[in-house]
Protein backbone atom coordinates (compact mmCIF):
# COMPACT_ATOMS: atom_id res chain seq x y z
CA UNK A 1 0.00 0.00 0.00
CA UNK A 2 1.51 3.30 -0.66
CA UNK A 3 2.28 5.88 2.10
CA UNK A 4 -0.93 8.31 2.35
CA UNK A 5 0.02 12.02 1.39
CA UNK A 6 -1.42 15.13 1.61
CA UNK A 7 -0.50 18.63 0.64
CA UNK A 8 -1.61 22.01 2.60
CA UNK A 9 -0.45 25.30 2.91
CA UNK A 10 0.44 27.22 5.62
CA UNK A 11 -2.16 29.89 6.23
CA UNK A 12 -1.23 31.63 9.88
CA UNK A 13 0.14 34.90 9.82
CA UNK A 14 3.05 33.62 11.62
CA UNK A 15 3.92 30.58 9.35
CA UNK A 16 5.68 27.53 10.87
CA UNK A 17 7.14 29.48 13.56
CA UNK A 18 8.16 27.58 17.51
CA UNK A 19 4.36 27.28 18.91
CA UNK A 20 2.94 26.06 15.87
CA UNK A 21 5.70 23.10 15.14
CA UNK A 22 5.60 22.29 18.74
CA UNK A 23 2.17 21.47 18.36
CA UNK A 24 1.92 19.57 15.00
CA UNK A 25 5.30 17.47 16.36
CA UNK A 26 3.16 16.29 19.64
CA UNK A 27 0.04 15.65 16.88
CA UNK A 28 2.61 14.10 14.85
CA UNK A 29 4.11 11.62 17.67
CA UNK A 30 0.61 10.40 18.65
CA UNK A 31 1.25 8.08 16.07
CA UNK A 32 3.00 5.07 15.03
CA UNK A 33 3.25 5.95 11.53
CA UNK A 34 6.24 7.71 9.70
CA UNK A 35 5.79 11.47 9.31
CA UNK A 36 7.60 13.43 7.19
CA UNK A 37 6.89 17.25 5.91
CA UNK A 38 8.03 18.39 2.49
CA UNK A 39 8.25 21.92 1.76
CA UNK A 40 7.26 21.60 -2.03
CA UNK A 41 9.09 25.25 -3.76
CA UNK A 42 12.22 24.28 -2.07
CA UNK A 43 11.75 19.80 -1.49
CA UNK A 44 13.33 20.13 1.50
CA UNK A 45 12.32 17.18 3.87
CA UNK A 46 11.49 17.06 7.63
CA UNK A 47 10.57 14.35 10.05
CA UNK A 48 7.04 15.67 11.17
CA UNK A 49 8.08 14.49 14.74
CA UNK A 50 11.26 16.59 15.32
CA UNK A 51 10.67 19.80 16.22
CA UNK A 52 14.16 20.99 15.07
CA UNK A 53 13.87 19.48 11.20
CA UNK A 54 9.95 20.93 11.75
CA UNK A 55 11.58 24.52 12.55
CA UNK A 56 14.22 24.25 10.02
CA UNK A 57 11.96 24.40 7.02
CA UNK A 58 11.32 27.98 7.70
CA UNK A 59 7.57 27.97 6.24
CA UNK A 60 5.99 31.42 6.26
CA UNK A 61 2.44 32.40 5.66
CA UNK A 62 1.54 30.54 1.42
CA UNK A 63 4.32 27.78 1.85
CA UNK A 64 3.00 24.76 0.51
CA UNK A 65 3.79 21.87 2.66
CA UNK A 66 3.32 18.21 1.95
CA UNK A 67 2.14 15.70 4.61
CA UNK A 68 3.47 12.27 4.42
CA UNK A 69 3.06 9.17 6.58
CA UNK A 70 4.00 5.89 6.48
CA UNK A 71 2.42 3.03 9.11
CA UNK A 72 -0.35 1.38 10.93
CA UNK A 73 -2.19 4.83 11.62
CA UNK A 74 -1.19 7.28 8.21
CA UNK A 75 -4.15 7.55 6.47
CA UNK A 76 -5.56 8.95 10.44
CA UNK A 77 -1.99 10.59 10.86
CA UNK A 78 -2.18 12.95 7.93
CA UNK A 79 -5.66 13.71 8.10
CA UNK A 80 -5.51 14.66 11.97
CA UNK A 81 -2.15 16.80 10.73
CA UNK A 82 -3.38 18.15 8.05
CA UNK A 83 -6.87 19.61 10.10
CA UNK A 84 -4.45 20.90 12.52
CA UNK A 85 -2.68 22.94 9.77
CA UNK A 86 -6.06 24.11 8.40
CA UNK A 87 -6.65 25.33 11.66
CA UNK A 88 -4.01 27.78 11.60
CA UNK A 89 -2.48 25.56 14.24
CA UNK A 90 -5.31 26.70 17.04
CA UNK A 91 -3.80 29.91 16.99
CA UNK A 92 -5.92 33.13 15.07
CA UNK A 93 -8.80 32.11 17.27
CA UNK A 94 -7.34 33.79 20.41
CA UNK A 95 -5.18 36.25 17.93
CA UNK A 96 -6.66 39.64 19.41
CA UNK A 97 -6.74 38.57 23.27
CA UNK A 98 -2.71 38.85 24.19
Amino acid sequence: MPMQAKTVVISNRLGLHARAAARFVQRASQFTSRVELVREDTDQMADGKSILEVLMLAAPLGTHLMIKADGPDEGRAVEMLAELVGQKFGEEVSDGLF
